[in-house]
């Protein structure tokens, strides 16, 4: 037998099997089959662009802000614990390092900034100024501390957000 060199020997040494591999690729591009395809795959593009996409992606689609959930809660009671469950739950990814808040995307137009609060006063007022939703961590065994009740009264001066209360 012999050997070919460059593209034509490529082409010889697959042989005829690649049309038994793959007929659809060898199909007749004419014919009244073909044709009609053709006349589908058409109307059916055409069709697509009546109908409105679900998610709109255009620059002028109006984007809502983010819901803010601020985790508050003395040191050492599992704040960046329960942080970093809340990313895995939506994400599937572990986050090591929390530096600042973490926006997650929980739906087609839903998004939450995830925010821990310092044991720092001003940010502690920062926080309940733009918190939509409050988880308070509070230990069990150790019960309500301080900045707990600091928090609550600078919530309730600044428009009380939506509190929900984490045990652990």
């Amino acid at each position: 037998r012999d050997k070919k060199k460059g593209a034509a020997g490529k082409r010889a040494s697959r042989g005829d099997g690649n049309r038994n591999n793959n007929p659809k690729a060898f199909k007749a591009a004419s014919g009244p089959k073909a044709m009609q395809r053709s006349a589908y795959r058409a109307l059916e593009k055409q069709e697509r662009k009546y109908h409105v996409s679900l998610v709109d992606r255009s620059v002028e689609a109006v984007v809502p802000p983010p819901f803010v959930v601020v985790i508050v809660g003395p040191e050492g009671v599992g704040k960046s614990t329960l942080m970093r469950s809340l990313v895995k739950h939506w994400t599937k990814q572990n986050v090591h390092d929390i530096k600042g808040p973490i926006t997650v995307v929980t739906g087609k137009s839903r998004r939450l900034t995830l925010i821990e609060c310092p044991n720092d006063l001003n940010a502690m007022i920062d926080l309940a100024k733009v918190a939509d939703l409050v988880l308070l961590v509070v230990d069990g065994a150790f019960g309500f501390e301080m900045e707990t009740f600091e928090f609550l009264n600078m919530c309730q001066v600044h428009g009380f957000p939506r509190m929900m209360g984490v045990l652990t």
